[in-house]
């Protein structure tokens, strides 16, 4: 009787266990509404820095910000606590489903490509954890940095390292690759396979329309900061370092840098709207119940 009352104590804890690893790879449940709050708050948070940049375009007093430096900037609006918590939980929802893909992965495509896609799942989590924690700081009073003096301190630390110059220019060439993969991914739609049926065809064509100028955007800023990277490494020069809204400045300051800076910073404000069409109609099942 006392092993079978074990027995039964086992089962009652992993069954809910086995219940959430279900709903995780059938994208349904708590790990639904994680992914898809996590795809608004994504989209909010890239809206918000290409309203700002678009602002600075038009002379009405905005400026060249990150995210981080989007959601400095909300939290001087009135309504800007409720919005700022309703984003860490959105951030920590998309961290959260990020990680998850990471730990259950697939057998799709081969244990190369399969270890691929965990480390980029688990990057991504750890990212928008990192976005989770900074929100989290500025609901608490604390001041935000800018990403490019984040960019600048941690490229100055890394150069001191053995090897630092190496460690610098691999990363920056990496940052490029995620520029390159997002002007790909634009270009050839691939963000569509993602997509579950059941959307209008007007919806589908406006949301490729909107979500290739937003990742072709995506992949400008990407790319621009993996450069400015690079350059850092070759020159020992950390100053040379640029986050977002160093990036969004280096084209302020280029030739009819206004006009370019309007269209990166629509694009953004695409990218972000692309997020919110991607948290309504994304197949966000993972591991082998993925289509």
């Amino acid at each position: 009787m006392a092993l079978e009352g074990i027995g039964n104590g086992r089962d009652a804890l992993e069954a809910p266990a086995e219940r959430a690893r279900s709903d995780a790879e059938r994208g349904r449940g708590w790990f639904a509404v994680l992914a898809r709050a996590g795809l608004v708050a994504k989209g909010v948070s890239y809206g918000l820095v290409g309203i700002l940049a678009l602002n600075l375009v038009v002379g009405d007093g905005g400026k060249a910000t990150s995210r981080q430096g989007a959601l400095a900037t909300l939290a001087q609006e009135s309504f800007g606590k409720v919005l700022l918590v309703l984003l860490a939980f959105g951030f920590a929802g998309y961290a959260t489903w990020r990680l998850v893909e990471g730990l259950i992965g697939s057998d799709e495509g081969g244990k190369i490509k399969e270890w691929g896609k965990r480390a980029g799942y688990l990057g991504r989590g750890l990212i928008y954890a990192g976005l989770t924690y900074s929100t989290v700081k500025l609901l608490f009073g604390a001041d935000s940095q800018s990403q490019n003096q984040d960019a600048r301190e941690k490229t100055s630390t890394v150069l001191e390292w053995p090897g630092g110059r190496w460690i610098v220019g691999a990363v920056g060439l990496a940052v490029i690759g995620v520029g390159l993969w997002n002007g790909y991914r634009g270009i050839s739609t691939k963000f569509e396979d993602e997509w579950r049926g059941g959307m209008s065809s007007a919806a589908r064509r406006w949301g490729r329309r909107i979500a290739v100028v937003g990742h072709l955007a995506r992949g400008v800023v990407f790319t621009l900061i993996g450069a400015f990277l690079i350059k850092a490494a070759l020159e020992y020069e950390p100053k040379e370092a640029v986050g977002l809204d160093g990036a969004l400045q280096e084209v302020v300051n280029a030739s009819y840098g206004r006009y370019l800076l309007g269209l990166v910073a629509a694009g953004l404000v695409c990218y972000g709207i692309y997020c919110l069409v991607d948290a309504r109609y994304r197949d966000v099942s993972t591991g082998d119940a993925r289509s």
